[in-house]
């Protein structure tokens, strides 16, 4: 079995706490290695090694900096197929969704190569007598992440690229579930330039991330994972006087009005709500048809398609759709909703739950689920099932269903399909919904955008990365400047010409 470690200053270190976490392999349910989990003292201590080597890079021009990220982009093209082969492998999704995983994290640090055209601060000519004024955006000093195991290369990404770029120094808390890509992402940073220290990547569970919220040293916190975590990391983050930003669950609904192109509609369900086995904060958990004859035609459409999803392990290659689910626990829990959906009245058009896979009979393997009359007050709805389980709520009207969207308590993502401009147009308008597409099912935003929710799926005032990661891992500091003109002879100032 492999022992995994930690990446503290520059090098792999093993774990001293006595404590470790499994890894499994999603698709044989076997421990393939254990990972460690810190102690505060050994999260301290990345914490100061990190804010020793901080000021040098931070006194680095922005195009040096930025130069370390292209070289780092070139890197992820290089290994590629590496680093999604052992994602795959502890993460259970399919080699191509791996890959997607590495590609929206290297579109992010590809952005942050134009960290000087983003760093630049503001000037003012003459705002007053001999006066001028200007701006500087300087780094924070040292920042962390608490990442999640559904992305274990695009979210870190995410954080430590705009972090780093800005002149921070970044401590990573990857999920203890999936924790060898974040390393292997530390050490490319380092072979592309990134001194030691920099970029520290802590393993661990609460301990480390209670270390995070309280040093004093760490100066903001990003993470992404449930809503009652994210609850909890950003009161106890903001208590301790961090900046904090934090995004939390999700129910994103998939409005079908009646003119919309059913097969369009129906492809766009199933890529996103069956894709990666359902483990994405933007999957559609939610068909929302208009009116009954949209949805008999819309069930009618789904159901061939799901029932045709082939589920396998991400070794099997572009054959199947999606894989196993991450841990036994997700699984039972995916299991014990669909349960919940048939107990409560809805009807379970595509029943997944004997789903089993010869020669993987062990794996953590969930069938496509579709279920349809589904209403608001079962806990199919309301719950993220973060699973392949689609539900079908049928709606009356146009009104009804944006209702539905709108007054659910999560609002990480949504869409809608029509022909129609001005009905698009007004949900665009209208609803209350961070991320939404018109046509498109899975509306996350390209690296110069920013990614994030509203409601109860975010808690904090800025978004991950496009702009507002330059904001949020900067502070400003403004510049009042007069310098003393008129000088007396014998070399004295004349201050009376100042005034």
């Amino acid at each position: 079995m492999t022992e995994l470690t930690h990446y503290i200053n520059g090098q792999r270190v093993s774990g001293n706490s006595g404590r470790f976490g499994d890894v499994f392999n999603p698709a044989t349910g076997e421990i393939q290695a254990r990972v460690p989990l810190a102690s505060k003292e050994e999260f301290d201590t990345a914490v100061k090694i990190a804010a020793e080597a901080q000021p040098a890079w931070g006194a680095v021009n922005p195009q040096r900096r930025a130069r370390v990220m292209m070289k780092f982009v070139d890197l992820l093209h290089r290994d590629m197929d590496k680093l999604a082969e052992v994602l795959s492998s502890e993460h259970g999704k399919t080699f191509p969704d791996a890959k997607g995983d590495v590609q929206r994290g290297l579109e992010v640090a590809e952005y942050c190569i134009g960290a000087p055209q983003m760093l630049k601060g503001e000037f003012t000519d003459s705002a007053g007598p001999g006066i001028d004024m200007y701006s500087m955006k300087q780094p924070l000093g040292v920042c962390g992440g608490i990442t999640p195991f559904n992305f274990p290369a695009m979210i870190p990404m995410w954080m430590f690229t705009p972090a780093i770029v800005c002149g921070n120094a970044f401590i990573l808390k990857p999920s203890e579930r999936d924790p060898s890509v974040p390393i292997l992402l530390a050490e490319l940073m380092e072979e592309a330039g990134l001194p030691k220290g920099i970029l520290q990547v802590v393993n661990g569970d609460k301990v480390s991330v209670d270390a995070m919220l309280t040093n004093p040293t760490i100066q903001s916190v990003g993470f992404v994972g449930s809503t009652p975590i994210a609850e909890y990391i950003y009161g106890t983050g903001c208590a301790n006087g961090k900046r904090v930003q934090c995004f939390g669950g999700a129910k994103n609904h998939m409005i079908v009005m009646p003119d919309a192109d059913m097969d369009l509609a129906a492809d766009a369900l199933v890529g996103s709500g069956y894709g990666a086995a359902g483990e994405r904060c933007m999957a559609i958990s939610v068909a929302v048809p208009v009116g009954e004859d949209t949805a008999d035609r819309l069930i009618e459409k789904l159901v061939p398609r799901v029932e045709k999803l082939k589920v396998g392990p991400y070794t099997a290659g572009d054959d199947i759709d999606f894989g196993p689910v991450v841990t036994s626990a997700a699984k039972q829990n995916i299991l014990s909703l669909v349960q919940s959906g048939i107990d409560q009245g809805a009807e379970l058009v595509v029943d997944g739950r004997d789903f089993s896979l010869q020669g993987y009979e062990d794996g953590f393997f969930v069938g496509a689920h579709l279920f349809d009359r589904v209403t608001p007050e079962m806990d199919i709805y309301k719950k993220e099932i973060f699973g392949p389980v689609l539900s079908t709520v049928r709606a009356g009207s146009y009104e009804e269903a944006i209702g539905l969207a709108m007054n659910h308590e999560y609002g990480n993502g949504t869409a809608i399909f029509t022909r129609d401009g001005d009905t698009a147009r007004d949900f665009a308008n209208r609803i209350n919904i961070g991320m939404v597409g018109v046509n498109v099912p899975i509306p996350v935003p390209l690296a110069y955008h920013t990614f994030g929710g509203w409601k109860k799926s975010v808690f904090g005032d800025l978004n991950q990365h496009g702009p507002d990661a330059f904001k949020f891992y900067t502070r400003t500091k403004t510049v009042t400047s007069r310098w003393p003109s008129g000088i007396k002879e014998g070399g004295e100032f004349n201050f009376k010409a100042m005034d």
